[in-house]
């Protein structure tokens, strides 16, 4: 059984004891998080929302909150004495799915 949810602006298709990285929640680690933006659920029937499913959510836990590795983000403009250089880390949360209500 498997489900595509919305979250941070990204589809994403998760099954029940997968691991996924989503953008940062306001969530502890340890606590439980529910995403009620499921688009599409296959089980034993396929329900297919529009947008949405309702009465479909998953339930996940928050493993742990991270940034990731820096981005290096570097300008030039040749002739011009132009340079500029930016670092970023985008920060994520890492989440495990526990069950998916359809």
């Amino acid at each position: 059984m498997y489900a595509i949810i919305e979250t941070g602006g990204k589809q994403i298709k998760v099954e029940e004891g997968q691991s996924i990285y989503v953008e940062k929640l306001t969530a502890e680690a340890g606590e439980s998080v529910t995403f009620d933006k499921v688009l599409f659920v296959n089980g034993d029937e396929v329900k297919v929302g529009a947008p949405f499913v309702e009465g479909a959510s998953v339930s996940a836990k928050v493993e742990k909150q991270g940034r990731q590795k820096k981005v290096t983000i570097y300008k030039f403009k040749p002739k011009k004495n132009y340079h500029r250089k930016q670092g970023h880390r985008q920060p994520y949360t890492k989440v495990t799915i526990e069950k998916i209500n359809a």
